[in-house]
C-alpha cells in the first residue's frame, strides 16, 4: 500500500492521507483549542505530500477564517512539489535523477496528485533544502536549551526545524523571514515524522558532529 496515488489507484491513498489527520486530532486534544488557535506558521516536510496536503487539510477544517501560513520543505534532489510550483502552468512535475538525499523517507520524485491540489492552493512557501539543514534540525533537537526535552529525530523528521533555524539565522533569508512574518511573537508548529531510523548516520550527525 502506498500513499502516493494514480490513475485508478485513489481509494488505499485517501484512506491513508485521512489517517495523518488523526495527528491534528491528537494535537487539537492535547493544546486545547486556545493553543490551537494560536498557532501561526506550520512547517511540513514532503515527499510525495500526502502527509503535509493532509495537516494542511485538516488545519484548515479546523480553522478555516484564521488559516496559519503554512511552508513544505523537501531535500533538494527530492523536490518535486517545490518544481512544480515553479511550473507555469502549476502543473504536478517530475524529478528525475538519482534523488540522492539523507532524507530517504522524502526521496521522493513525483507528487501525489491529490496532494498537489490541496498543497499548491493552501500552501505559503515551499523551500528545497540540503542535507545541511536537516543534519542542523537533528542537532538541535538532540540539544535543547533551558528546560526543553531531548527528541531523537531522524533525517526527514527534523527537516522542518533545521529550516526554522536556517530562516532565523541566515541573514540571507531576512527578506524571505519578512515575508513569512515570521519574528519572536510567531508559535510554530513542526512535527517529527520518525525516530533514528539509520542509527549509525544518527550517530554520525548528533554524536560526532
Amino acid at each position: 500500500m502506498q500513499d502516493t496515488a494514480w490513475e485508478d489507484y485513489e481509494t488505499i491513498p485517501l484512506f491513508i492521507m485521512q489517517g495523518y489527520t488523526t495527528i491534528v486530532s491528537e494535537m487539537a486534544e492535547t493544546l486545547k483549542e486556545l493553543s490551537l488557535n494560536n498557532i501561526t506558521h506550520i512547517i511540513l516536510q514532503a515527499g510525495v505530500g500526502s502527509f503535509a496536503a493532509s495537516i494542511a487539510a485538516a488545519f484548515y477544517h479546523l480553522r478555516p477564517d484564521t488559516y496559519p501560513k503554512l511552508i513544505v520543505v523537501e531535500p533538494e534532489n527530492a523536490d518535486c512539489l517545490y518544481q512544480s510550483v515553479l511550473h507555469t502552468a502549476g502543473e504536478p512535475q517530475r524529478v528525475h535523477g538519482d534523488l540522492a538525499t539523507m532524507m530517504a523517507g522524502l526521496a521522493c520524485g513525483e507528487p501525489n496528485p491529490i496532494g498537489w491540489d490541496i498543497l499548491r492552493s493552501a500552501s505559503d512557501f515551499f523551500f528545497s533544502c540540503t542535507d545541511t539543514i536537516s543534519a542542523n534540525g537533528m542537532r538541535l533537537l538532540a540539544n535543547p536549551t533551558g528546560g526543553d526535552e531531548k527528541i531523537v529525530s531522524g533525517e526527514s523528521g527534523a527537516v522542518p526545524l533545521g529550516l526554522l533555524y536556517e530562516l532565523f539565522s541566515n541573514e540571507a533569508l531576512h527578506d524571505i523571514k519578512e515575508e513569512l512574518e515570521l519574528d519572536d511573537t510567531s508559535n510554530i508548529l513542526v512535527i517529527n515524522t520518525e525516530g533514528d531510523t539509520d542509527p549509525d548516520n544518527y550517530r554520525r550527525i548528533v554524536g560526532e558532529g
